[in-house]
């Protein structure tokens, strides 16, 4: 056993990874949670579809992240070594219909979260709840436990605490004003994997899906299915589209292609054959219910022009005005600067102090990319520290 006693803030997934390799390798490892439990949002990110990673080949995977730091990060321990990982744990895995990887059907999120605490315990990894991080030093990280203040030594000090969405999840970003105190740049949070604000005229179709069509900001679409809401629109094409609208000053517009598979010559051909507008949407383009009633908010001298209508049915435009407030969202981006960390995803103010997880600043799109991340960088901060 190494004495050397490594301190990791935070039980979700990357701290949980980062802790099981340094275990592995001999480390003494205690983990301070301010929640009474472990990994509280991955088992809520779990109710919704419970997708761990994603079948994609790796160059195209790695694609999904900007940040060019997490890609290579990523590859070190990519979706092939998670689902090995999971086998190992004894959860096995299957890939769904979209490529993403989930546990089979006999394993629930809580059930893959007891297995991997078991793995932990086993490896005598030591988990204290009700902990909630206060601060820092070069040798002692602070806590309160409920009404008591107490220190705790460290050789090497893990930072996992998340990022600032679901706050009732503990993911409440506290540590944002902590490090910037200390002058560790912190790229601001914002919304990300995030449903848009719309026009009002939209709101009339709260609850309505539009399924298999693509969705465009400039030259980056994404096929999938959307929902409207009362404020606007969610679905995974409009998080995907995030990062690139994140750029460009509200509002912004970004257009639906409800017929991906027929072009816009192939749709006005359709639309020649009758007067009954209507009939020809319905029956021949066998568009859904939604896609007719989002078409029919047009004013009535466009919907009736074939030709505009045609072009509006491949490329029908929806301004959008905002993100959804912080604490609606999956996840957030921004958090530590890269510039701030070393190779090792250590702060290089702070030798002996490294982050990990989703308080750095990347972002990712949900479809099982946002978990391999956490994963990869609390392997990546595990590893690094068993080989120094």
């Amino acid at each position: 056993m190494n004495e050397d006693q490594i301190i990791i803030i935070g039980a979700g997934p990357a701290g949980l990874m980062a802790a099981q390799q340094l275990a592995l390798k001999g480390f003494k490892v205690h983990v301070y949670e301010q929640n009474k439990a472990a990994a509280r949002k991955f088992l809520v990110a779990g109710n919704g579809g419970f997708n761990l990673t994603h079948s994609e080949e790796l160059e195209s995977f790695v694609q999904k992240y900007e940040a060019e730091e997490i890609q290579n990060i990523v590859r070190s321990f990519d979706n092939q070594k998670v689902i090995q990982w999971l086998e190992d744990l004894g959860i096995t895995t299957y890939i769904g219909s979209s490529g993403k990887i989930f546990p089979t059907k006999n394993f629930k999120p809580i059930q893959v979260l007891k297995a991997w605490l078991d793995e932990l315990e086993r490896l005598r990894v030591t988990i204290h709840y009700d902990h909630t991080f206060l601060d820092f030093d070069d040798n002692k990280v602070y806590f309160k436990n409920n009404d008591q203040d107490l220190s705790v030594k460290y050789s090497k000090l893990i930072l996992a605490m998340g990022g600032g969405s679901w706050k009732k999840t503990g993911s409440d970003a506290k540590w944002v004003e902590t490090l910037t105190h200390k002058k560790i740049q912190i790229t601001p949070l914002q919304s990300a994997n995030s449903g848009y604000n719309s026009d009002v005229k939209f709101h009339q179709l709260q609850g309505q899906y539009l399924k298999n069509i693509k969705v465009s900001f400039q030259e980056n679409h994404k096929i999938g299915d959307i929902v409207f809401t009362k404020y606007g629109i969610e679905g995974s094409p409009i998080y995907y589209l995030n990062r690139f609208t994140r750029k460009h000053d509200f509002p912004v517009t970004i257009n639906i292609d409800l017929k991906p598979n027929l072009s816009e010559a192939e749709i006005l051909d359709q639309l020649k054959e009758t007067s009954k507008i209507s009939s020809v949407l319905k029956r021949n383009l066998k568009l859904s219910t939604t896609a007719i009633n989002l078409l029919k908010t047009l004013d009535k001298e466009s919907y009736l022009d074939i030709k505009n209508l045609a072009k509006t049915i491949k490329k029908f435009p929806i301004e959008v005005l905002s993100f959804r407030p912080i604490d609606e969202v999956i996840s957030t981006a921004g958090g530590v600067a890269f510039s701030e960390l070393n190779f090792n995803l250590e702060l290089k103010k702070f030798p002996d102090v490294y982050c990990a997880g989703e308080m750095i600043d990347w972002e990712a799109p949900t479809g099982g990319y946002l978990l391999q991340a956490c994963f990869s960088t609390g392997f990546w901060v595990g590893n690094s520290i068993s080989n120094s």
